[in-house]
C-alpha cells in the first residue's frame, strides 16, 4: 500500500491549551501599546473583582444584590433608575448588560422583562445615533482604512437584515461593542439596527428570568423558610436557564462565524465573491487579516 490512511490521533486537552496559550500570546505581541494598556486593565479589573467575590464571600455579595433590588423596587421611579444605569453601560466601553437583565429580574421578577426589554431598546438606538452622527467622521476614517471592516461592510451590504439580526443576537461581539460595531458600518441603518436589537428580547427575557429564580435563593430570610424541594426546583431552573443561554449562544456564534466565512481580502481589500457560498479554508475568524477586525471590537 502507498500511503498511511490510519486515522490521526486527536489532540489532547494539554496540547490544545498549549497552542491556545501561544497563539493569544503571538496576538496579543501584535496589538498597539493602547490595546495592550486596555487588555492588562480589563485583566487587572476581573482579578479584582474576583479577589472581593472571595473576600466577601459569595452568599454576602447575592444577598447585597438582593436587597439593592428590594430598595429599587420599593422607589416609585425604580424602574427608571434601571432604564438609567442601562443606557449608561450601554455606552462603550461600559460592561456589564447581563448583570442588569439580571438585577431587572431580582427587582421585579419576570415583570423586569417590561423594564429591560425597552430600556435596551432605547439605550442601543441612543449610542448608536450618537456615535453615528457625532462621531460619523471619526468612524468612517477608521473603517476607510480597515480593509476587513470594508469586505465585512460589504457582506452585510450583500446579506442584509437577517445577517444583521443573526450578528447582534450572537454573544460575540458583546452588547455594548455590538452598539459600536453597527454605528461604523454605514450599510446598517438606524431602523435595521433597532430591528436587529428587538430579536434581542427572548435572550433578554431569559436573563431576567435567571435573576427571578435567583432573588429567592439569594435572600436569606426566603431561603430559611423555603423547603428542600422548592429549593432543588429553583437551582435546576437557574442552570437549565444559564445553560440554555450558553448553548444558544455558542450555536449563534457558530451561525455568524459560517455567515462570515469566504471574506477573502484582494489587493484592494474587498473580496469580489462575498455573497457565494464559502469556502471552509478561507473564515473571517481564523484569516490572518482579521485580526484587527477581532482586536477593534
Amino acid at each position: 500500500m502507498t500511503g498511511d490512511h490510519s486515522p490521526r490521533p486527536r489532540p489532547t486537552l494539554a496540547h490544545i491549551l498549549k497552542n491556545s496559550t501561544l497563539y493569544l500570546i503571538r496576538r496579543f505581541r501584535k496589538l498597539p501599546i493602547s490595546g495592550k494598556l486596555l487588555i492588562l486593565s480589563f485583566t487587572l479589573f476581573y482579578c479584582v473583582l474576583v479577589a472581593l467575590i472571595f473576600v466577601i464571600k459569595p452568599g454576602r455579595i447575592a444577598q447585597s444584590f438582593y436587597d439593592l433590588g428590594q430598595r429599587i423596587r420599593g422607589h416609585p421611579l425604580g424602574w427608571l433608575l434601571l432604564a438609567t444605569l442601562i443606557q449608561i453601560i450601554s455606552i462603550p466601553p461600559m460592561i456589564g448588560h447581563t448583570t442588569m437583565l439580571n438585577l431587572c429580574g431580582f427587582t421585579y421578577g419576570m415583570k423586569g422583562f417590561l423594564v429591560a426589554a425597552p430600556a435596551s431598546l432605547v439605550a442601543s438606538a441612543v449610542v448608536f445615533v450618537v456615535l453615528r452622527y457625532l462621531f460619523g467622521d471619526v468612524l468612517r476614517s477608521w473603517s476607510e482604512k480597515n480593509q476587513t471592516w470594508r469586505a465585512l461592510e460589504t457582506v452585510i451590504d450583500a446579506k442584509g437584515l437577517p445577517l444583521i439580526i443573526l450578528i447582534r443576537i450572537s454573544p460575540f461581539p458583546p452588547w455594548v461593542y455590538s452598539n459600536s460595531l453597527f454605528a461604523s458600518i454605514q450599510s446598517v441603518s438606524v431602523w435595521e439596527f433597532m430591528a436587529a436589537t428587538a430579536c434581542c428580547f427572548p435572550k433578554h427575557l431569559l436573563y431576567v428570568f435567571i435573576g427571578a429564580r435567583m432573588a429567592p435563593l439569594s435572600d436569606g430570610k426566603q431561603r430559611e423558610h423555603m423547603d428542600t424541594q422548592t429549593k432543588v426546583v429553583n437551582i435546576i431552573l437557574i442552570v437549565v436557564g444559564i445553560v440554555s443561554a450558553v448553548a444558544s449562544g455558542w450555536i449563534l456564534y457558530a451561525l455568524v462565524k459560517r455567515q462570515l466565512q469566504g471574506i477573502s481580502l484582494d489587493a484592494n481589500g474587498l473580496s469580489p465573491n462575498v455573497t457565494e457560498e464559502p469556502d471552509e479554508g478561507a473564515s473571517l475568524l481564523r484569516n490572518p487579516s482579521s485580526e484587527s477586525l477581532s482586536e477593534s471590537v
